[in-house]
């Protein structure tokens, strides 16, 4: 399994706070992996700093062994970096159409649409007009039209519903590409080989496969 990006070592500090205590992360290409915790627990923060977004206080970014710590967000995107954060993911003064023509390199959404067909009869509609779950689909749709090779979404399900949530993991899953996630707790029906990381105060607690029970978080 070979690694499509990582963090070696790193360590993040928000003032005199650090919210990372020099984890390794990888995050084989191909794969679904998936990052526990609570809130305040490094979660967000390792997303962050693996889409630049953050700047690390010690440690690397390697993305194909190269070391790309110095390099910024907008650069990392273009060269293939998607990231999804848990708020302010669309744009929100554009229709729904809108949005989902800026993603898709070809102009034509409706691929999008056959995962999210809730999104079909809102087209017209600004984004910032929504409902949370609406514009979390909205986000997701965007993330099926765009080309990557690191996809990083914060808390992809929320405000969804069961039936929605299943499809959004069925949709990352498929996707050819490396799929970082960050939940609270571990969603039901990873695909087999998903990897599962639980961070605790900034510091990993347990690596392993998803059919494998991290101690302390719940189903």
């Amino acid at each position: 399994m070979s690694v499509e990006m990582e963090l070696r070592a790193a360590r993040v500090r928000y003032g005199p706070l650090e919210a990372l205590h020099g984890i390794d992360l990888p995050v084989p290409a191909g794969t679904l992996t998936v990052l526990l915790g609570r809130n305040g627990a490094g979660r967000t923060t390792a997303l962050r700093a693996l889409a630049g977004i953050v700047p690390l206080s010690a440690g690397r970014v390697l993305w194909r062994g190269r070391d790309v710590t110095g390099l910024r967000a907008h650069d990392r995107a273009r060269r293939g970096l998607c990231f999804v954060p848990d708020l302010r993911a669309v744009y929100a003064g554009l229709t729904v159409a809108e949005n989902l023509e800026l993603a898709s390199p070809k102009g034509t959404y409706d691929s999008a649409l056959g995962v999210y067909p809730e999104l079909r009869p809102l087209l017209a509609r600004r984004a910032g007009t929504l409902s949370g779950g609406e514009r979390r689909m909205l986000a997701l749709a965007r993330v099926a039209l765009a080309p990557a090779r690191v996809v990083l979404v914060d808390e992809p399900c929320l405000g969804m519903a069961p039936a929605v949530a299943a499809r959004t993991y069925a949709l990352l899953a498929s996707l050819d590409a490396a799929v970082v996630v960050a939940e609270q707790r571990l969603p039901a029906g990873l695909p087999a080989g998903s990897l599962v990381h639980e961070l605790r105060r900034g510091r990993l607690a347990f690596s392993g496969e998803s059919g494998e029970r991290p101690p302390g978080s719940s189903r």
